[in-house]
């Protein structure tokens, strides 16, 4: 459903590329643009790695701002589209509020150092070496596979399942699905095992086996701990970040669509 959010004060955050610039530069004389410390909403100029930037500065800074994406990257799947002569401040006033909730990473090095990351997208353990990784896999506190033998593993949020995971054969998930998928990295061991679908409220925990001679490190969408010895997982319910589509902009649609391009 749309609805009228009476928005009247919007920010832009351009990405640093030509087709963005272009775009920013015909928008200019459209709005009375603001601060971003002023603004009630955020528009974004970019594909979604900027997209994901962009939320990423925000979890960082404790501003959560409503944020009405314009796809000028190339897939766009947390964008909308760029229409030009169409008043933006009607359009992002009438879009659809998405909330979406990021995982929470502790992941604890070798060395007993502690960093807490927060993904949207999702988070990777991928091996640091040629060895392969070894890993035990426990969820809600209770051991599931005791080693798990392969290049890595990671866990997806519904807005990143056709992201990575996807390219790691993992479930694509519809945003209000509240599942997470956690997909294996070309899996050695255990062979048949293929990845599992949990409720979105469940803790994963990873314990790194053989850590000195297969490292592993630890990637919260883009950032990275190295030589880790244990990770926790969990939704940060307490941090909620707020996306807008444009009414005829159905994620769940594009999230269906994506299961059967071949």
């Amino acid at each position: 459903m749309s609805s009228n959010h009476g928005f009247k004060k919007l920010a832009l955050a351009i990405s640093p590329t030509s087709r963005a610039a272009e775009t920013a530069q015909e928008l200019q004389d459209s709005h009375d643009w603001v601060a971003l410390e002023e603004a009630d909403a955020l528009v974004v100029l970019g594909g979604d790695g900027f997209m994901l930037q962009t939320l990423h500065t925000m979890l960082d800074t404790g501003q959560n701002l409503p944020t009405y994406g314009i796809n000028r990257g190339t897939v766009g799947f947390l964008m909308n589209r760029y229409r030009q002569g169409v008043k933006l401040l009607e359009k992002v006033n009438r879009s659809r509020s998405i909330g979406i909730s990021p995982l929470r990473m502790e992941a604890t090095t070798q060395d007993g150092q502690c960093q807490v990351e927060y993904a949207i997208n999702e988070v990777s353990l991928l091996r640091e070496t040629r060895q392969t990784a070894k890993m035990e896999v426990s969820v809600d506190e209770r051991v599931r596979i005791k080693e798990l033998v392969g290049d890595g593993v990671l866990v997806a949020t519904p807005a990143g399942s056709t992201a990575y995971n996807l390219s790691a054969n993992g479930p694509i998930l519809p945003l209000d699905s509240e599942l997470l998928a956690l997909t294996p990295i070309s899996p050695f061991r255990p062979r048949r095992w293929r990845g599992a679908i949990l409720p979105d409220r469940s803790t994963i925990r990873f314990r790194v086996n053989e850590p000195d001679k297969r490292p592993v490190a630890a990637v919260a969408d883009q950032k990275e701990v190295r030589d880790i010895a244990d990770v926790r997982l969990e939704i940060a319910r307490d941090l909620e970040l707020t996306l807008l589509f444009d009414p005829g902009h159905s994620l769940d649609e594009r999230i269906v669509a994506e299961q059967f391009m071949v």
